[in-house]
């Protein structure tokens, strides 16, 4: 069953005077508890692709289906109800509030639901485990390297329990140890928990961990090529 219908999808900006055509007719189906790496150079609407999945942009036209809404045509309060349900977002840059410790960064998606400090607090713990952080939930960032930011930042993700988790670059400011740790923990959040993950990468090595590989170019999707398991 398809948790992702991107029907006819064009999707353009307007820079200054400089018109610019990202997809120009994009169709595509991802399936549930898929694990799905997108590659292509930059500018190919990678990460443009993402922010259409997750409702943080909108196509000029066409459709696209997520988890079984329509999220082009959600109002804003309706989105901000159904990115809360279904999407969970990691960004390269690790998105952690500094002020904050890693359990109350994990913490933050749960403020929006109505759930006791006792379930969250519970949650947060879950959430923190899955990665491999129990022990540092009262860390601040600083005293975290790139790679526990990262999988804090996961964690957070995961906490509300999405249905669909995209990561942008998740691996592109971390060192090759750290970077093993977080494409162990995605290949794990994909096979035992069963989530649908989406990662944008320029990296071969985080594309080898995904069952399917696409390859954007120029807005096209010029190749599909299954990732060694």
């Amino acid at each position: 069953m398809a948790l992702v219908e991107i029907r006819d999808v064009y999707k353009s900006f307007q820079r200054e005077a400089q018109h610019i055509d990202v997809f120009t007719g994009l169709t595509l189906d991802m399936a549930e508890r898929s694990f799905t790496a997108l590659m292509g150079p930059s500018g190919s609407g990678k990460s443009t692709l993402l922010n259409l999945l997750a409702g943080l942009d909108k196509p000029t036209h066409g459709t696209v289906r997520v988890a079984r809404a329509e999220v082009s045509t959600l109002a804003p309060g309706q989105l901000a109800e159904w990115r809360a349900r279904h999407i969970g977002f990691v960004f390269q840059s690790f998105n952690l509030l500094p002020v904050l410790t890693a359990a109350q960064n994990v913490e933050l998606p749960l403020l929006l639901t109505s759930l006791s400090r006792k379930d969250r607090a519970e949650r947060v713990k879950v959430a923190l485990g899955v990665v491999g952080l129990e022990d540092r939930m009262d860390h601040y960032p600083r005293q975290l390297s790139g790679g526990q930011e990262q999988r804090v930042a996961i964690a957070r993700a995961i906490v509300a329990d999405p249905t669909l988790i995209l990561l942008d670059e998740p691996t592109g400011q971390l060192d090759a140890k750290s970077s093993q740790e977080v494409l162990v923990l995605l290949r794990r959040l994909n096979e035992e928990f069963n989530k649908t993950i989406v990662v944008v990468t320029h990296d071969a090595h985080v594309a080898e961990q995904a069952r399917t590989v696409l390859h954007l170019e120029k807005g096209e999707l010029i190749e599909k090529a299954r990732a060694a398991s």
